[in-house]
């Protein structure tokens, strides 16, 4: 009877021991895997620090993600991802629409950087193929990539003064990454976003596109509202040589491609703006002389164009071209700008109706 079971018994210790033996050493050789394929990406390489498995949901996690620059010197990386949580759609598998996973991004931070006279130093994140390289982080049919608590920041840490604005607090949501066509032989994928621009400002963008094509064909909607224009001071006095005492502002942009040609609107709104106090900026021993009279020039022109009786200074710009270089007139602003002086006001509502569902 014992050697009857004897060899049973060890075939099943046998198999536990070895499935016991992947799953401990599985993690380490698809970091490892991942690793290699992230070492070579163009201008940009990755790599993470470990994975998790978790075989009872479905799903593993990628912890310590990070991109960074390979040429130039650009301090902060690309893209630091602290957790991404992959899992399979269970519901999708129920009713028979194939494989496809949910991707969770927690607390990523992606970074922009102006590099000046150094393009070297500039971080865009061109040079690579993404999609190629989010296929090969999560080689299955996204249905769904969330974020939670991201953050995205612009820099520039050569300007006088140095820039960095960001965007915090975002959660937004990317649906239906997939290549297969529907009904109607389209491939339409749904951004939706919410965040706190300057850490005050509330931001929301929605965007319908083509997942599987280079931007040609788009829907944006953008919005940010109350924006306290003293947190731009390090950007407006870097790029603009003045900077704000006191004022609020929104922005509105709607712009369409269609194969590849731009149209929409860029439209900001600004109110009771200061940009030039005497006592503030003349008397103040850090800024020079030239420094105050631009500073001057500019809240003047400021008080000329903006509409009286409400108090703002706005204006609409056109956006045409192509998607790839766009074309927006400066004569077309300056027009828009005294349209708006001296014969109406503009609001912060969306002109166009929203994107279909």
């Amino acid at each position: 009877m014992k050697r009857r079971y004897s060899l049973p018994l060890t075939i099943v210790f046998g198999l536990v021991a070895l499935v016991l033996a992947l799953h401990l050493a599985l993690p380490y050789l698809i970091r490892d895997y991942l690793n290699d394929k992230l070492a070579a990406m163009g201008d940009y390489r990755g790599q993470i620090a470990d994975v998790d498995l978790a075989w009872w949901r479905g799903a593993y996690r990628i912890n310590g993600l990070e991109i960074v620059k390979v040429a130039g010197d650009v301090p902060v990386p690309l893209l630091d991802a602290p957790s991404i949580d992959l899992a399979v759609s269970w519901h999708a598998l129920w009713y028979d629409q194939g494989v496809v996973a949910r991707a969770l991004f927690e607390s990523p931070e992606l970074n922009f950087v102006d590099g000046g006279e150094r393009p070297e130093d500039t971080q865009t994140g061109a040079g690579v193929n993404w999609r190629a390289q989010l296929e090969k982080l999560l080689p299955i049919t996204l249905d769904e990539i969330r974020v939670v608590n991201g953050r995205i920041t612009f820099r520039n840490f050569t300007s006088q003064p140095p820039v960095h604005l960001q965007a915090s607090d975002v959660n937004a949501s990317l649906y239906n990454l997939t290549n297969v066509a529907d009904k109607h032989g389209e491939r339409v994928a749904r951004f939706e976003g919410r965040a706190l621009l300057l850490d005050h400002a509330p931001l929301e963008a929605t965007v319908v596109f083509d997942p599987f094509e280079n931007f040609d064909d788009f829907e944006l909607r953008l919005r940010a509202t109350n924006i306290e224009l003293r947190k731009l001071n390090d950007f407006s006095s870097a790029y603009g040589k003045f900077d704000f005492n006191a004022g609020h502002g929104d922005l509105v942009i709607e712009a369409t491609a269609d194969q590849g040609r731009l149209s929409g609107y860029v439209k900001p709104l600004l109110r009771d703006v200061e940009v030039f106090n005497w006592q503030q900026d003349v008397e103040e021993e850090s800024k020079g002389f030239f420094r105050s009279i631009w500073e001057a020039l500019v809240g003047s022109g400021e008080t000329a164009l903006r509409n009286q009786p409400t108090g703002q200074f706005a204006t609409r710009v056109e956006l045409s071209g192509n998607v790839h270089q766009q074309d927006v007139s400066g004569l077309q602003v300056f027009l828009e700008i005294l349209r708006n002086a001296f014969i109406e006001a503009f609001n912060n509502r969306f002109e166009n109706s929203p994107p279909a569902e």
